[in-house]
């Protein structure tokens, strides 16, 4: 009796901390079938799920890639999930298509359902850290409708079960599709079954500037542009309807989609987007979206939405529709006034990609509801451009002069002291004095124009945080530096080289990045100008040495008594250095 008892009690200690904590690490597929969690507590909860399942796309071919995104509602967060895609309105626990991760915070699972393993069809957590939104790939088979479900875990005892998506219906194209034929343009219309039934896909959509400012609310750039006649216009409309909605028309020259944001800020997050772009198919499609401003939109139903006509005419596209949608950053707006953004970019198999370029703005806030005429620009900061100002003059002008006057100059009026100090180190303590002040000021107003890293800007800001870095701790190991007949005064002078070196090699790598994220020509002569720089500046440097060189085997004592080598070629290279800087200072202007 006594063993038994000391079995059960092994056995109790054993299983207890399964029991209780449940699956923190997310291998739950033998919960494929349920959908539901193996705690003790086996009730979901049934009340309105605090909850969202939303998905990129209102419909799909076999081998499309649609994003889903799970996410709770006024920031509420969840400890674990379980995601599959299911045959819409069905009762069937047969999983579809395939999974893909995005993030650590997921990990994919095999479903064994009625002895068939279905690899990578369901998604759970990876572990139990609270989570307010989490985005995968789902790729679609040879299937119907399907809805994404999902179980969604708070804590040990709540959870939501079974909370679905919007349904995505399969595509099929019609058996003709017709062929129209003009001057300038061969295109197919296709019907997809996928698109709304009043949804018309044409060879054009009479969309004008006709009635700007008299009948209808028109944003464009430029500011006078006609999108019936210039394929250069970024064209949107709204005109009042009699039933409380706007008829919206939107037309721009893009290789996968336009779209138009409404926002209570300048800054793109938390925006109410819509989205003409081309399908799986190279169809156009009107999607209804929010935009978080970090991760690609999440598309939201397209709710009260009609009346849709799209068209695609020499990578022109063009879209018109009725909504009765409310803009979902009302509450947040005043006076229903909004800054509008107008972007454009490619897609991928029905995905819109990340915009090359900066959006159109409104240059203030609109109300679309009210007959105006509205003009746009690219968001242009003056505090990015002095940034760029800043750090070319520093690592161009002062920095590069400075670094000449220490490395070839110290015989510059060694007889002459300036408060104690020869010439030369006065000239080049003044020099890179300026030059970090000048870092410093261009580094904090980046920041207070960004107000937050950007991850779509790549290495620059990185190579900029290190070349700051670097710029603090130069002047304080100067500071500390032994006195000039100190036995480990040259372990001074060569990490002073070798940081000022490096500092330099690392500010010019930064200033290409920083060309790079600005530049709009498409020659990119702003660059090529940089780099001339670059080899103007190593010419010189050998130049100097050279000369240097001479000097020492006293080769030019004849030369010296008409004119000093080195300062003439000083002159010549300060010449080079400003004729450089101005052009590029001019190309930041025009950015």
């Amino acid at each position: 009796m006594r063993r038994h008892t000391c079995f059960v009690l092994v056995f109790i200690t054993a299983t207890f901390p399964v029991c209780v904590s449940g699956y923190p690490n997310g291998q739950v597929s033998g919960s494929c079938a349920s959908m539901l969690p193996s705690h003790l507590a086996e009730t979901p909860q049934t009340s309105d799920p605090p909850y969202q399942v939303t998905a990129s796309s209102s419909s799909f071919n076999p081998g499309d890639i649609i994003q889903v995104t799970l996410h709770g509602k006024s920031g509420t967060k969840f400890k674990g999930f379980l995601l599959e895609a299911r045959a819409a309105e069905s009762s069937s626990e047969t999983p579809l298509g395939t999974f893909h991760l995005t993030s650590s915070d997921t990990r994919l699972l095999d479903c064994n359902i009625g002895g068939v393993n279905y690899k990578t069809s369901a998604v759970s957590h990876s572990s139990s850290n609270l989570k307010s939104e989490v985005t995968v790939n789902w790729t679609a088979s040879d299937t119907g409708n399907i809805q994404f479900r999902a179980t969604f875990v708070q804590n040990f005892t709540m959870f939501w079960s079974q909370v679905k998506s919007q349904t995505l219906t399969r595509s099929v194209a019609s058996v003709s599709p017709t062929t129209t034929t003009s001057n300038t343009v061969t295109s197919v219309s296709t019907t997809k079954t996928s698109l709304p039934s009043t949804v018309t896909q044409s060879q054009g959509i009479q969309i004008s500037s006709d009635g700007c400012g008299t009948t209808k609310f028109c944003f464009r750039i430029p500011s006078d542009c006609n999108p019936a006649t210039e394929s250069r216009c970024h064209f949107m409309s709204s005109t009042p309807l009699e039933n409380r909605g706007l008829q919206f028309e939107m037309s721009g020259k893009a290789p996968g989609y336009i779209s138009i944001g409404f926002s209570d800020d300048k800054i793109m997050g938390n925006d109410d987007v819509y989205i003409c772009g081309m399908d799986s198919s190279g169809n156009i499609r009107v999607q209804h979206a929010y935009n978080t401003g970090k991760v690609l939109p999440r598309t939201e139903p397209l709710g009260e939405v009609d009346n849709i006509h799209v068209a695609n005419v020499n990578g022109i596209i063009q879209c018109s529709f009725n909504t009765r949608n409310n803009i979902s950053t009302e509450p947040r707006a005043a006076n229903n006034k909004y800054y509008l953004f107008f972007a454009y970019g490619p897609s991928d198999n029905g995905q819109i990609l990340k915009h090359p370029k900066i959006p159109y703005i409104s240059e203030e806030k609109a109300d679309i509801r009210v007959i105006q005429s509205v003009a746009g620009h690219r968001k242009k900061s003056i505090l990015v451009k002095t940034h760029a100002a800043l750090m070319l003059i520093a690592w161009m002008t002062t920095g590069s002069i400075g670094m000449i006057i220490a490395k070839f100059f110290k015989c510059i009026g060694e007889s002459k002291k300036i408060l104690g100090k020869s010439l030369w180190f006065q000239l080049h303590l003044s020099l890179m004095v300026l030059t970090v002040a000048a870092t410093i000021i261009g580094f904090v107003l980046v920041f207070v124009d960004k107000k937050h890293w950007s991850h779509h800007s790549g290495s620059h800001p990185i190579l900029g945080c290190i070349v700051m870095g670097l710029t603090l701790i130069q002047p304080i190991v100067a500071i500390c530096r032994p006195a000039p007949d100190h036995k480990r005064r040259f372990i001074f002078n060569w990490f002073h080289s070798i940081m000022g070196l490096t500092i330099k090699l690392l500010a010019v790598a930064t200033l290409f990045q920083g060309f790079n994220l600005i530049n709009i020509t498409e020659n990119k002569w702003p660059t090529k100008v940089l780099g001339g720089f670059v080899g103007w500046e190593v010419l010189l440097y050998f130049s100097f040495s050279v000369c240097c060189c001479f000097k020492e085997k006293a080769l030019y004592v004849n030369l010296k008594k008409k004119v000093e080598p080195a300062l003439l070629l000083f002159m010549v290279y300060l010449c080079g250095n400003l004729a450089f800087l101005i052009a590029l200072l001019v190309a930041i202007s025009q950015t």
